[in-house]
């Protein structure tokens, strides 16, 4: 869509582009899912440019501003870019919600692909470059791993042959696990609830954040749904330590919109 006015030429650039487009639609599968469910309502008329289209084929798009957008296809033939998946909208309501919202997420990953290796090809990327490419984008989970919670398995596994060569204290995961509104702050503030920091470095130190899937930091604040578990940046589920202070028990944007919804 934005294709005709890009002017990366190198592998970190296509490989940052990626990381926007990919955080938008991770935006749209995880905290932004009540607004993008709604988007693509089947029976929706969609309005551009004085036009009225009513069930049109829809497709999610990412941007490298890290902001998403459901909307009609690109009208050239050929796109400038590789297109999303059309007709998202059509399958909402054929499907339970969490497959429908994981289905997305696998077509964005190809889609994510398309447009970087799409970028590559345009660029002249030899094979060291499309492998350096490609070496970053398998570093980072992918957007299907994210919305299933895939991520967070993988890393209960890791957790779990940590825990049998005795790396982690049982008693203090215990206490963790029984504390609502459960969260993390930097050194060298103590914890509201008296856990050890250091402990809590190494039993998250793999951890994703269930909105944008970047890495646990400890100089960043981290909040825990109560539901789900999943961790989450403070940033992303728009929580500071102060609100997060009078949290009796938190409940992640798309725990909070699945019990909203009728």
């Amino acid at each position: 869509m934005e294709a005709a006015g890009y002017t990366s030429r190198t592998v970190e650039e296509v490989f940052k582009d990626f990381k926007g487009r990919r955080a938008g639609i991770v935006k749209a599968l995880t905290s932004d899912v009540e607004e993008f469910y709604q988007q693509c309502d089947p029976g929706m008329v969609f309005v551009l440019h004085w036009l009225i289209a009513e069930k049109e084929n829809l497709c999610l798009y990412g941007f490298p501003s890290e902001q998403w957008e459901v909307h009609l296809p690109a009208e050239e033939v050929p796109p400038e870019l590789p297109e999303p998946a059309l007709g998202i909208n059509f399958a909402r309501d054929g499907m339970p919600e969490k497959d429908w919202l994981s289905l997305v997420a696998v077509h964005s990953d190809a889609w994510l692909l398309a447009v970087s290796f799409y970028f590559g090809a345009r660029f002249g990327f030899d094979k060291a470059d499309r492998k350096r490419l490609f070496n970053l984008i398998n570093d980072l989970p992918t957007v299907f791993e994210i919305v299933t919670g895939a991520v967070k398995k993988q890393h209960k596994e890791k957790s779990s042959i940590s825990n049998q060569n005795g790396s982690k204290s049982k008693s203090n995961s215990k206490s963790r696990a029984e504390t609502p509104g459960r969260f993390s702050r930097p050194q060298p503030q103590p914890h509201p609830y008296g856990l050890q920091y250091e402990e809590d470095e190494d039993e998250h130190g793999e951890t994703l954040c269930g909105a944008c899937g970047e890495n646990y930091a400890s100089d960043e604040f981290w909040i825990c749904c109560d539901i789900c578990e999943k961790w989450f940046h403070g940033k992303c589920v728009k929580i500071t330590p102060a609100r997060a202070e009078h949290i009796k028990q938190y409940k992640c944007p798309t725990c909070s919109n699945k019990r909203a919804r009728p």
